[in-house]
């Protein structure tokens, strides 16, 4: 029996000690469960702190930031603040949220840049048909009166309806003035009329044609964007300066206005700005232009892709800015010479040269007649007849002075001049097509001018 007695005790001590160790293993257990739990309740207050901060982040700068980035394509936006507590489902989330505001702030530009651009083109189609009724009345009342402030009122309702056609031209609207097929000398004078500083404005004319005309339906456009080139080389750059435009025209690829400036230029960033807006996008906002807008560049983009023209800018020579307007060939014409060009239209330079280089050789290889015998040798003589030619005198002989005028002669001769130039002594300069504006107040209109050249 005792041995009975002992095999129970052992068997009671060994259940203790099991007994003991599983509780003791419970105990482990559960500690460490309670300590996962207290792990896991740490991270999720973590992740939830990092997902509200970068909620909190994407309401007040992500979203703000990428909507700032669609005007200013260079202004950096944030990413996520702590992206390692933030798990993948949430980050996408976040960033998809980014792309959505993103979305839905363009569209309601786009909207609101499209209600604008109606109300202006509205707009700027009744201003435009009364200035050109006011212009209209002016020309009337400058053949009636003989007052050099009514000259001013007409080129200061010029300035206004080249602004009014710049706005229609930006909001897609017709340019409001349909022209017959006008020469290309021509058009580059009605441009210059249309600028407060047209006086600083030299032509100079390279043309091989000078009947070369641009067609009626770009004769209008053309005009308007080299009137805001002029505008923009004039305005950015000092009032003592000249700014030279020169006519070219090269074989097949049409004719050249090139526009070049002693003006203050441009850094990187503005000048890839101007060519990416003179290149024509497909779309440029309003609000994207600047306050005040800066239209000119946007303007002449537009006119390029509407009737095919091409612009490009680099730095000039002369320490400004160089523009080159190119007119494709198949909106050039040639006129018929019979009719007559503006008398302030520049003559082709290379004709001037032309002609008198033709001259000069043509005098020079001119013989002399011939006679029988000249120094002892037998001379040949002309079987046909030839008109003389005109040679100058010998240098010993001075050349014979004009006939005296008459007193008749010169009085009419000085009548005329005092008719022609009596109203223009009080007066400045006249701009190419405006004919008498006044200097002082060309300058107060610089607001008028460019704006896009920084």
């Amino acid at each position: 029996m005792a041995w009975i007695v002992a095999l129970i005790a052992v068997v009671a001590a060994v259940t203790a000690v099991v007994r003991s160790q599983n509780a003791a293993r419970d105990a482990n257990v559960a500690w460490a469960r309670v300590e996962l739990a207290e792990r896991q309740a740490k991270a999720a207050d973590a992740r939830t702190t990092a997902l509200t901060d970068e909620i909190r982040q994407l309401a007040q700068k992500r979203i703000p930031a990428a909507a700032l980035a669609l005007s200013h394509p260079s202004a950096p936006v944030p990413g996520l603040r702590e992206a390692a507590e933030v798990d993948g489902g949430s980050a996408r989330l976040l960033t998809e949220a980014v792309q959505a505001a993103r979305a839905a702030v363009i569209e309601e530009r786009q909207r609101v840049d499209a209600a604008a651009r109606a109300a202006m083109r509205g707009t700027s189609a009744k201003i435009q048909s009364l200035l050109n009724q006011s212009q209209q009345l002016l020309h009337e009342l400058q053949h009636e009166y003989d007052d050099p402030r009514i000259l001013q009122l007409d080129f200061r309702n010029e300035l206004a309806l080249r602004r009014t056609q710049a706005t229609a031209v930006l909001c897609d609207a017709w340019p409001g003035l349909a022209r017959q097929n006008s020469p290309l000398v021509e058009i580059v004078l009605g441009a210059q009329s249309r600028v407060a500083g047209y006086e600083r404005i030299k032509v100079a004319n390279h043309l091989r044609d000078e009947w070369l005309a641009v067609v009626a339906r770009a004769a209008e456009p053309l005009a308007i964007a080299l009137a805001e080139l002029l505008a923009n080389a004039t305005a950015y750059s000092h009032p003592d300066t000249d700014v030279q435009v020169t006519v070219q025209q090269s074989g097949g690829r049409g004719a050249f206005l090139v526009v070049d400036d002693a003006g203050i230029g441009m850094d990187d960033d503005a000048l890839e700005r101007a060519r990416a807006l003179l290149a024509g996008p497909s779309e440029v906002l309003l609000t994207e232009l600047g306050d005040p807008p800066q239209t000119g560049f946007a303007v002449v983009g537009r006119l390029v892709v509407q009737y095919g023209l091409s612009c490009h800018i680099e730095p000039s020579p002369f320490g400004g800015m160089r523009t080159i307007l190119r007119v494709p060939a198949h909106l050039l014409t040639v006129l018929e010479d019979d009719r007559s060009l503006s008398a302030l239209a520049p003559k082709p330079v290379h004709a001037h040269t032309a002609t008198t280089a033709a001259a000069e050789p043509e005098t020079a290889a001119e013989p002399e007649p011939a006679a029988e015998v000249r120094n002892g040798l037998p001379s040949r003589r002309r079987r046909a007849p030839r008109p003389a030619p005109v040679r100058s005198a010998p240098a010993a002989t001075p050349a014979a002075p004009p006939p005296p005028r008459t007193p008749e002669q010169a009085e009419a001769s000085w009548a005329a001049l005092q008719q022609g130039t009596l109203s223009g002594r009080s007066a400045p300069v006249a701009p190419p097509e405006a004919q008498h504006h006044d200097d002082k107040d060309g300058q107060d209109d610089r607001n008028d001018q460019g704006d896009d050249e920084t």
